[in-house]
């Protein structure tokens, strides 16, 4: 039997695909306005009961997609939804989308001739033999390795954890996903000013975007705090 909590919108992200969750005021005080519902859910779920769509219940989406009887195609309900769009009347998606924040892009490095530049990447790029434990799927944290004397990812000293993608070819050369070769000929021309000390992994494959924003925040962080003007991000 999955599990019943209300929420104030802290931590939906994580936990919503796992458990039902009722809404509620950050405040104890609203607590009897959610109660009724609570009490009504508890008992659905205690009698086994079978609990209908979110909308009909009033927990949060789970982001499940599930199948149903319709009297009509698919076809005949996609035009009819169209018809409503191009009246500007009321219609619902039968799948709804994700959404996603948009973040301004910074403002462009001006000099690069006289800028720190860091490697990032969600690629999975580690040492040999992963000693960190960086998850191949749903990272739970992303790593910083020093590359101060480090000119090349040579193969056999390197690595891909990544889960989502053929690893030959990343494990047969790591610069292909991590271009440190490259950004040290950036450096040695005087191209970019400085290459950081360090670079940063995780993994991208099924990680939760709740995770990947607060890796991002705190990695950024980081390197403004380090006086790292850019930053080269790969992925896969």
């Amino acid at each position: 039997m999955k599990q019943l909590i209300t929420c104030d919108f802290l931590g939906v992200e994580i936990y919503r695909k796992y458990t039902y969750i009722l809404p509620a005021s950050i405040s104890a005080k609203h607590l009897k306005e959610i109660a009724p519902a609570l009490s009504s859910f508890c008992l659905k779920l205690c009698r086994s009961e079978k609990i209908g769509f979110p909308e009909e219940e009033g927990y949060i989406p789970q982001g499940f997609r599930v199948n149903v009887w319709s009297d009509k195609r698919g076809a005949a309900r996609a035009v009819e939804m169209l018809v409503h769009k191009i009246r500007g009347e009321a219609f619902k998606t039968e799948l709804p989308m994700p959404e996603f924040d948009r973040v301004p892009p910074a403002p462009v490095v001006k000099d690069l001739s006289k800028a720190v530049i860091a490697l990032v990447t969600s690629g999975g790029i580690v040492p040999k033999g992963n000693p960190d434990k960086l998850e191949s799927h749903n990272a739970s944290k992303y790593l910083k390795y020093d590359i101060a004397n480090v000119e090349d990812l040579k193969s056999g000293e390197y690595e891909t954890a990544h889960g989502g993608y053929d690893p030959v070819y990343a494990n047969d050369d790591p610069d292909r996903i991590l271009p440190l070769d490259e950004a040290r000929k950036l450096e040695k021309e005087r191209i970019i000013g400085k290459l950081f000390d360090y670079y940063y992994v995780t993994v991208g494959n099924t990680t939760a975007v709740a995770s990947a924003v607060r890796y991002g925040k705190n990695i950024g962080e980081e390197l403004k705090k380090a006086g790292v003007n850019g930053v080269i991000l790969t992925s896969t």
